[in-house]
């Protein structure tokens, strides 16, 4: 290497990082998000820009798509992190906004990155700004806002979901890398095939982390006869172990969240745990394990063990308080007691084929007897006749068929395994009583 090349590498390090050279500059140049991206074409054109909340995973577009409103609006704009901030400095913002209100006769844009971050009286706060147009929101997070955002901020936003990005759309923006960037074509970057195909699994649809990696082994790989390749080689000396292990390789995260929740279902707690450690090692969101757990608690216990919910939903609630590495104490102890409950799917299994025979099936009429009585006319119309009211006969029960006329279906099958045996034995025991 002569000396020329050697300045030229270890002055790459002094430009600003390759994602940021490469960020999208216009909505055209956003990879992977068509429908998100014509909608808001669609907004620039009328000129209509709402309050909006971006969630997806990293490095997929949240903060570029929100410069770009931005410029295509130009309103005042305004960039925090729900980490690092608080209510005095949207207390500020406020202020700013409401002068750009009088000055320029335009509202302001808050991009506010992480916002389920923000506890519930900072989310509050800004309710009023959103709802009277004087502060134009456009929060991004990782976190489903379903549940990590109030509703009443929520009900005031339109939610957008970000997807990771495909294999061909990293394909493009590795090109892009390659091909356009002034720096890393100075270095005669070139990337082979088998490099390639690891960053494409590895970056997991995530583009920051794929062009960060790409500088990275750019200036650490071999450079001979004026280009520096990339090799697979390259690649897994400069990246940690634990993430080729798990979570970007081979669709590792999903196997894994997979084994995870089929060792519980299994009952073989040692399975659990060691799946969540191997989780929780490689970064995984305890909310979203945490969430995986409340459904199965739902899905494969159920009646089983009618406690087994409550233990997952503490477990959620317990785990969005503490954090990490607290947490890990609290999903260890719900994995553990979801694995040794005893297991039912009935109610799983009911509610799906209710869906099914309603969705195939749609007009059967409530009968007569069931139908809401609480107007004056109900009873003219033959509401509510001959409704035996449960509670005025011995055990609580009236042998009736509450289903609409002409239907035998029989959507819940028991399942006489812990607590439900239970429920089964005593209802058949008061039918024998009725």
């Amino acid at each position: 290497m002569n000396l020329f090349e050697m300045e030229a590498k270890e002055n790459l390090s002094a430009f600003k990082p390759l994602p940021y050279r490469l960020r999208p500059k216009t909505m055209d140049d956003i990879l992977g998000q068509e429908k998100v991206v014509a909608y808001f074409k669609k907004m620039i054109k009328s000129n209509h820009l709402p309050s909006c909340i971006f969630f997806g995973p990293p490095g997929t577009g949240k903060t570029s798509i929100s410069s770009i409103l931005a410029d295509s609006f130009s309103y005042p704009y305004y960039k925090l992190s729900a980490v690092t901030s608080g209510v005095g400095d949207i207390k500020k913002l406020v202020k700013e906004a409401k002068q750009n209100i009088e000055l320029y006769k335009k509202p302001s844009i808050l991009f506010l990155d992480e916002i389920h971050r923000f506890n519930k009286s900072q989310q509050d706060y800004l309710l009023p700004f959103v709802e009277n147009g004087l502060i134009i929101l456009i929060g991004a997070t990782t976190e489903n806002p379903y549940f990590s955002v109030n509703k009443a901020l929520l009900s005031r936003l339109i939610v957008f979901e970000i997807k990771a990005l495909r294999k061909e759309d990293l394909n493009r923006l590795i090109d892009k890398a390659l091909n356009e960037d002034e720096i890393i074509k100075n270095l005669g970057v070139e990337i082979d095939s088998d490099a390639r195909d690891f960053l494409l699994r590895f970056s997991n649809g995530d583009s920051r982390m794929l062009l960060n990696i790409i500088e990275n082994a750019a200036v650490s790989s071999d450079y001979k006869d004026g280009k520096s390749i990339i090799t697979k080689s390259n690649l897994e000396d400069i990246l940690e172990k634990k993430y080729q292990n798990i979570g970007n390789r081979d669709d590792e995260h999903y196997n894994t969240i997979s084994a995870f929740i089929k060792s519980v279902r299994g009952s073989s707690p040692d399975a659990a745990i060691y799946y969540l450690a191997k989780l929780l090692e490689a970064g995984e969101d305890p909310m979203f394990i945490a969430r995986r757990l409340c459904i199965l608690a739902s899905e494969d216990i159920g009646l089983a063990n009618s406690n087994a919910i409550n233990v997952a939903s503490s477990s959620l609630n317990i785990v969005e308080k503490i954090g990490m590495p607290e947490a890990r104490i609290t999903l260890a102890e719900a994995a553990i007691y979801l694995a040794l409950s005893p297991k039912s799917n009935s109610s799983y299994l009911a509610i799906d084929k209710a869906i099914d025979f309603v969705r195939n099936n749609p007009n059967n009429d409530v009968p007569n007897f069931l139908k809401d009585t609480h107007y004056e006319s109900a009873k003219k119309l033959g509401y509510g006749i001959n409704y035996k009211y449960p509670h005025n006969y011995e055990n609580g029960y009236v042998d009736a068929n509450y289903l609409p006329d002409g239907i035998s279906e029989k959507f819940y099958e028991k399942v006489m395994r812990g607590e439900e045996k239970l429920l089964n034995e005593r209802l058949n025991e008061i039918k024998k009583k009725s």
